[in-house]
């Protein structure tokens, strides 16, 4: 998957599924990159998409 072609519904929807969604967005909320990791991980998100979600992470954060 490109970063072009992302589609972060899918990562919530995985992240549901788990029972996390709240976890999730708490840790993106408090820029927490390795629970925002560990999270993705446990839901069963491959490699790829986690680090496009901690690059959008990591960007996010510049443009306060």
């Amino acid at each position: 998957m490109s970063e072009e072609d992302f589609e972060g519904t899918i990562v919530l929807e995985k992240m549901a599924e788990v029972g996390k969604i709240d976890a999730f967005f708490d840790a993106i909320d408090a820029d927490d990159f390795g629970k925002v990791k560990a999270l993705m991980k446990r839901a069963n998100i491959d490699a790829e998409t986690i680090a496009i979600i901690l690059k959008k992470m990591s960007e996010a954060d510049g443009e306060s």
